[in-house]
């Protein structure tokens, strides 16, 4: 399906031909949303109940406000993606609204997200790999494992996008069986004396519940996947937004329950030091370690699903950057429906900071992993709640009743300023490597920009897909 640009940029000039050219749709809404729930519920909600122990239960009542915002970034995001259903999702409706440079800061943010997102998952995959193979534990093999989770999905990836779908279908389904078992069964083992204080490690109530709600993001990071791939879409004008609100309504329910379970039955003192707390709830229920072990394994399918998710998410975006020149061509070939450059550099680049993140000997490569990508991850957020504004505030979107312009309104401003209060709790460390890694992308922005300025003028009809 192809489409041909009429709108301007704020800039007057011509808006590019939209970045999805692909002629078969291939994601109806049960995958659609299946790639939403499974990039949501990946390697966090298996790990993080461990990273915000140690700020206490206050973590649950971050838990409770996240999902207030991740819910309001859903439907803004529905209703982008009804005005421009296109692939690239933040990166189409930040250029849209104010020019491409708004438009590359949001395609560079996101693919730097991705790709450290990629890298995070896999460190987090190791911990649940050494409950089902335990005493083998060394750096080079935790390396060596690490790296294969992150090749095995962009294996599947190269395979083509009828591949994406079905492992995102099956892994989702497996990953969310144990998952609401531990959320009901818990209920019947939970122990309110097991969580612990209010607070912990003298933090404040405020403090606790920014710290921890910065950590917490990286479990809702994903919904803007249906929006991101909205080009492989079946009716993506109506399903974008269905899936969105649907994927993360049912991850946030499995969340919720679910950590509540791990806090209720694992000793506080005990979750703290946790590199399995899922396993660690389910044998503290059974006794053993045949529950912790079909947890492990259910968190690993779970883990190469988010990577299998997120490998094709780290490509679309550059590949609709690239379809508007401001991302190198090579990002825009497509094979078998995927952006075969965009996947390989993408897996590259984790696997190098992967190795990195082993070879510096840090004990907390996940948490860290998980703040530089939170940060990453709020400058899409931010731009694309902030079109929204745009485009209802100038009346660029379609009339409708005042009733539904205020409720818009009230959306985009919850995620604007959801967006923005976790970039203040993010933390100096997360906001300095983010930020450099941000500003690394105004000399690439520079160049593309020279390049696109000695090029001879596009014939203004709608860019094809390369031949597969």
């Amino acid at each position: 399906m192809q489409h041909t640009a009429t709108a301007e940029t704020p800039s007057g000039q011509p808006a590019a031909a939209p970045a999805a050219h692909t002629p078969a749709r291939r994601f109806g809404l049960p995958t659609a949303t299946a790639l939403v729930m499974g990039n949501i519920i990946g390697g966090g909600i298996f790990l993080l109940p461990a990273s915000v122990a140690p700020y206490g239960t206050v973590s649950l009542l971050a838990f409770g406000v996240l999902t207030v915002g991740a819910i309001a970034l859903a439907l803004v995001f529905g209703r982008l993606a009804r005005r421009s259903p296109r692939t690239g999702g933040p990166y189409v409706y930040a250029r849209e609204a104010f020019g491409d440079f708004a438009g590359f800061l949001a395609a560079w943010s996101y693919w730097i997200m991705s790709w450290v997102s990629n890298a995070a998952l896999a460190v987090g995959a190791v911990g649940y790999v050494h409950v089902l193979w335990p005493g083998h534990q060394s750096r080079g093999t935790d390396l060596v494992l690490a790296l294969l989770a992150l090749w095995l999905p962009a294996l599947a990836n190269l395979a083509g996008t009828r591949w994406v779908g079905a492992v995102q279908l099956v892994s989702t389904v497996l990953k969310l069986i144990p998952l609401l078992f531990i959320a009901v069964i818990g209920i019947f083992f939970f122990d309110p004396h097991k969580l612990g204080s209010f607070t912990e490690g003298g933090h404040s109530a405020i403090g606790g519940l920014s710290a921890s709600a910065a950590i917490l993001l990286y479990s809702y990071v994903g919904v803007e996947s249906a929006a991101v791939s909205a080009g492989e879409v079946r009716d993506p004008e109506r399903n974008v937004g269905r899936a969105t609100v649907l994927g993360t309504a049912a991850a946030a329910l499995v969340y919720l329950l679910g950590t509540l379970a791990v806090f209720g039955t694992v000793a506080h003192g005990q979750l703290v030091h946790s590199t399995a707390p899922f396993s660690d709830a389910v044998n503290t229920m059974f006794g053993g370690a045949w529950g912790g072990t079909v947890v492990a394994v259910a968190a690993v399918v779970s883990i190469l699903g988010a990577l299998n998710g997120w490998t094709l998410m780290s490509a679309q975006v550059p590949y609709a950057a690239a379809h508007d020149g401001l991302f190198p061509k090579f990002f825009a070939v497509r094979r078998r429906g995927v952006p075969t450059a965009g996947v390989l550099i993408g897996t590259v680049l984790a696997s190098l900071l992967t190795v990195f993140n082993y070879a510096s000997g840090s004990q907390r490569a996940f948490e860290v992993l998980v703040l530089v990508a939170t940060f990453s991850a709020t400058v899409p957020y931010l731009l694309a709640s902030g079109a929204q504004l745009y485009f209802l505030l100038s009346g660029r979107t379609a009339e409708v009743r005042t009733g539904a312009f205020v409720r818009d309104i009230v959306l985009a401003l919850t995620g604007f300023g959801f967006s923005l209060w976790l970039v203040a709790g993010a933390g100096y460390e997360a906001v300095y490597q983010g930020t450099l890694f941000l500003f690394a992308g105004v000399i690439v922005y520079a160049w593309m920009s020279a390049r696109r300025r000695h090029r001879p003028a596009p014939v203004p009809e709608a860019v094809t897909e390369p031949v597969r």
